[in-house]
């Protein structure tokens, strides 16, 4: 393995060794110089200079003894692109630097180990002993503990791209994986973001102009303003238009954060200045737009995959419904409630909102779905997801594989018609927290750990006993998935995991999820919505 070592003077410190015991080998001072040409934005100005190292290269060495193989999803993938006997316009990726940290980046270093492609790991000081730095090629400490001195930092980011050599960036979900200055940076530098283009990131990350492009590409929305509100008394008048309750939205908001919900015109105005001023806080940014507030939703996204080519599928829904403080807990495909007309009328306004923007990637359109079978669009992720497993359960699809396939520039594999859904799968969130204690994190090492199995099981995690949770980042330490023949038996199935799982040393919120599943009305699948932790007061069930 080549472990690199930025320490504070920027000085680059490359040394070759195992995990446990480091050989410093060289030193070599960097600096950033600008290029002389006019570039888009601030961070896409740059390259490398070694000292006087001109041909400055590092050799690098697997950490696997084995030979990397290639998985039979991504065998399948190449005989179908084979079969289509058409000429693309395809540049293989060779070594991917993941742009992220904890489970995520474990997850996609091993589908890239499975294509026979080199990883990258970057990490902060505080993920040394991060499992994604033990899985990786090569590792790149970049800065400190703080995400915006280090997972945040484009340039840093940017530098160990170049100083490793790797021609393409997966960014995960979160820190920069939505950020078109770096998506941006990444094409300026001749190196592959996997991951939609700079336009169709800043297309869907405005909420307020992600809606305006919806409408005009005849996307069901919710009634509410036509782009940012100008004042208090605009977002009045255009709710007693539309009648009571209304959502007001920070327009650069995201995982449930800036947005407040109003009964009456009096809570409208006192709420206005107060999410304005929040969102500017939270997001740099206090622009608000409004909507009708949907009661007792549903929460059903699509997971959609477009190409260069403009070929579009989707992979079906995803039911979200589960959430505490508007972030998912729960989920599962397909949703219970979930028709075949339903499923093809929500699968073709996703796969128009992909084509709206020239999308290309893996991309995910949330919607609202009222009890009436309404369906209405709430934003589009222009990532990953999270609970991107429970598709990959119930379709036979390596999703970061296909990310990496499209990237490379290959068409879509697959036709609408070859997506068959199986079975049904569930996923639960496993966050280090205390679910009686308002959710409060509780960060720590972990002493102990056994994880279920059997027989459609599935964990994906980056902890391990000893490993020790670091305060300055998501809660969030693992993903239990299940899979059944049925949604009964995959319920089942989770039961009797979550009885199995025992984290030692931190809390977890296992013990929600229990409840949950205990739960009758869940059990029935026909009455679950986002209110769903409130209503049925689940908190008061958690047993420690």
């Amino acid at each position: 393995m080549t472990c690199f070592t930025f320490v504070e003077t920027f000085s680059l410190k490359v040394r070759k060794s195992n995990l446990s015991a480091f050989r410093n080998s060289f030193v070599h001072r960097f600096k950033v110089l600008p290029y002389k040409e006019t570039c888009r934005n601030a961070f896409s100005s740059w390259r490398l200079e070694y000292g006087s190292q001109s041909n400055f290269s590092v050799p690098s060495t697997s950490l696997a003894t084995e030979q990397h193989i290639v998985s039979s999803s991504s065998s399948a993938l190449k005989e179908k692109l084979v079969e289509k006997g058409q000429k693309y316009k395809v540049k293989p990726i060779k070594k991917v630097l993941v742009a992220n940290r904890g489970e995520i980046a474990v997850r996609i270093i091993r589908s890239c180990r499975e294509m026979g492609i080199e990883t990258v790991a970057i990490y902060s000081t505080a993920d040394r002993n991060a499992l994604h730095v033990a899985l990786a090629d090569e590792t790149v400490c970049i800065g400190e503990p703080s995400s915006k001195k280090s997972y945040l930092d484009i340039t840093s980011v940017l530098a160990a791209a170049e100083i490793t050599g790797a021609d393409a960036v997966h960014p995960g979900y979160g820190f920069l994986s939505e950020n078109s200055v770096f998506s941006s940076s990444c094409e300026e530098m001749g190196v592959t973001f996997i991951g939609p283009s700079p336009f169709a990131i800043d297309k869907m990350g405005d909420k307020s102009t992600a809606k305006e492009t919806m409408l005009n590409a005849g996307v069901p929305c919710v009634p509410g303003s036509n782009g940012i509100l100008s004042d208090a008394e605009e977002a009045v008048r255009i709710a007693e238009n539309i009648g009571y309750p209304v959502l007001l939205k920070a327009t650069a908001g995201g995982g449930g954060r800036g947005i407040k919900l109003a009964r009456n015109s009096e809570e409208l105005r006192s709420l206005y200045q107060m999410c304005s001023a929040e969102a500017q806080a939270a997001f740099g940014n206090g622009k608000l737009y409004l909507e009708k507030f949907v009661e007792a939703p549903r929460h059903v996204e699509i997971q959609v995959f477009a190409d260069k080519y403009g070929n579009a599928i989707h992979l079906g829904e995803r039911d979200c419904s589960i959430q505490r403080r508007n972030q998912k807990l729960v989920e599962e495909a397909p949703c219970p409630v979930m028709t075949e007309e339903l499923r093809a009328k929500m699968g073709e306004a996703a796969v128009n909102a992909a084509k709206a923007i020239n999308y290309c990637g893996a991309g995910t359109v949330e919607f609202l779905l009222s009890a009436a079978g309404e369906f209405y669009f709430m934003e589009m992720n222009t990532r990953i997801q999270v609970e991107h497993p429970i598709t990959e359960q119930i379709t036979g699809i390596d999703i970061v594989q296909l990310q990496l396939q499209i990237a490379e520039g290959r068409p879509l594999p697959y036709r609408q018609s070859d997506i068959n859904l199986k079975g049904h799968a569930i996923e639960v969130r496993v966050n280090c927290e205390e679910p009686k204690d308002n959710f409060r994190p509780v960060p720590g090492q972990v002493s102990s750990l056994f994880v279920p199995g059997g027989l459609g099981i599935r964990w994906d995690s980056h902890i391990y006993p000893g490993y020790t949770i670091a305060p300055n980042y998501d809660s969030m330490i693992g993903k239990l998935i299940v899979w059944g023949p049925t949604r009964d038996q995959a319920i089942r199935k989770m039961k009797r995991a979550l009885n199995e799982m025992n984290i030692v040393g931190v809390p977890s919120t296992i013990p929600l999820h229990r409840a949950i599943f205990n739960n009758e009305k869940f059990i029935q699948g026909k009455e679950i919505y986002t209110n769903f932790i409130e209503t049925e007061d689940i908190l008061s069930q958690v047993v420690g």
